[in-house]
């Protein structure tokens, strides 16, 4: 019978697969799905923290959105049989201009926190950021990020406290243990206002209540790895101050009482007395502090409005790259750090004068939804996506791309807009 004979030319039935993190990442197209994962896999409060932004969150929702508004301007009939998109990172050489961000509390999106990020970060070669408030130690993330025989770069974020001293100790210890590079954050004289944190008060870590058990109960996966789990703590600080996350704190309350609001230009040369390898300032929001960067010889800076989690109406990172590469004309390295959802809009960003990217909440949706695994899935989906952006551009490697592949949407309209007859 014909008919039977062409439906077994076309039926194709799928293996069963027995590994739920596979079968969840199967399903998994873009870092938006995997941000829907998060959602569904995470208690509502801790992944408002995660998603969360400042106030009404515009600037949350401009960072991405920006990119939209920045098209290519591709060549054709350019070889591109072979697309390389390394670059060199102070000084070193990567496989993509991208640097894992700095994301605090990783153990409240799945047990392993930073160690997974590491690893994974590792094995793609790139630079991994520790941040201060992380909930595994200096320590041991430098072990797991040895332990994939990898020799990637590892920086260690700092947030200024007033104990100078314990800074100065956490330097120390990150120097010991192999780290090359610090990133300063300067954004956070105070905390910025999160509503969706304060609708849900929430603390670090989480704090057990009548919603937080009906919460957890609708999210049996996550509590049951909770529970297992030794308690998460602020790891890079324990025994050091009596707010190490041994018990539970506010973050806003926290911050008011053990970080400075006396962090100024002058301290630089602090932190050059106590670090000897290269200093990024992160939470560069106009063009004048990055001239003032230059100025004082740093080696780079991030254009950061910390996620949007700061304040609100801040800048998107993109707007600022092309203006801010101008004004320090390659005296120091340029990083844009916030909205990318896609390897195109890091090329995006290159072109309009990066040197790389920083990404944040990528790598903590992919931690949430499916593990170390979720990461790298995370970190070769934008790989794929920068080479095939390369490729349909017309460039064969991240030196080819210019400020000529890119404009504005906006500015292009305007251009072509006849003038309206008086």
């Amino acid at each position: 019978m014909a008919w039977l004979k062409t439906l077994r030319s076309v039926l194709r039935f799928r293996g069963v697969e027995l590994d739920a993190v596979e079968r969840r990442l199967a399903r998994v197209a873009n870092l938006e799905d995997l941000r829907r994962l998060a959602r569904k896999r995470l208690p509502r409060g801790i992944f408002d923290y995660i998603d969360g932004g400042a106030e009404d969150e515009l600037s949350l929702e401009r960072n991405v959105a920006r990119f939209s508004e920045l098209e290519f301007r591709p060549r054709v009939l350019r070889d591109v049989s072979g697309i390389d998109p390394q670059v060199t990172v102070l000084g070193k050489q990567q496989p993509l201009p991208l640097i894992l961000a700095p994301t605090g509390f990783a153990r409240i999106a799945d047990p392993q926190g930073e160690l997974a990020v590491a690893r994974a970060a590792a094995r793609a070669g790139l630079p991994y950021t520790l941040s201060t408030m992380g909930t595994r130690s200096i320590e041991e993330v430098a072990a797991a990020s040895k332990s994939t025989g990898r020799d990637a770069p590892l920086w260690f974020q700092v947030y200024v406290w007033k104990d100078r001293g314990l800074v100065a100790e956490l330097l120390e210890r990150a120097r010991d243990a192999g780290y090359d590079t610090i990133v300063i954050t300067v954004d956070t004289a105070v905390l910025g206002r999160r509503e969706r944190d304060v609708r849900r008060g929430f603390t670090l870590p989480p704090k057990a209540g009548l919603g937080t058990l009906v919460d957890g109960l609708l999210h049996p996966a996550w509590t049951w790895a909770f529970l297992r789990s030794e308690p998460i703590v602020f790891a890079n600080v324990v025994g050091k101050n009596s707010e190490d996350g041994s018990d539970v704190v506010s973050l806003h309350e926290h911050m008011e009482r053990q970080f400075t609001r006396a962090l100024s230009w002058k301290d630089i040369d602090w932190f050059r007395e106590h670090w000897e390898g290269p200093i990024v300032l992160k939470g560069i929001q106009c063009v004048a502090d990055a001239r003032q960067a230059r100025e004082v010889g740093l080696d780079a800076i991030a254009l950061s409005n910390h996620g949007g989690r700061q304040l609100d109406t801040s800048p998107a990172p993109i707007d600022l790259v092309a203006p801010v590469a101008e004004a320090v004309e390659g005296a120091l390295e340029v990083y844009c750090d916030g909205g990318i959802r896609r390897g195109s809009d890091i090329v995006k960003a290159v072109a309009l004068g990066a040197t790389a990217c920083m990404v944040g909440r990528a790598h903590f949706y992919a931690l949430a939804a499916a593990g170390e695994r979720g990461v790298e899935w995370a970190l070769d989906f934008l790989d794929q996506g920068v080479r095939q952006s390369l490729a349909l551009t017309g460039c064969s490697s991240m030196e080819e791309v210019h400020a000529g592949l890119v404009a504005w949407r906006v500015a292009r309209e305007a251009s072509t807009r006849k003038t309206p007859e008086s």
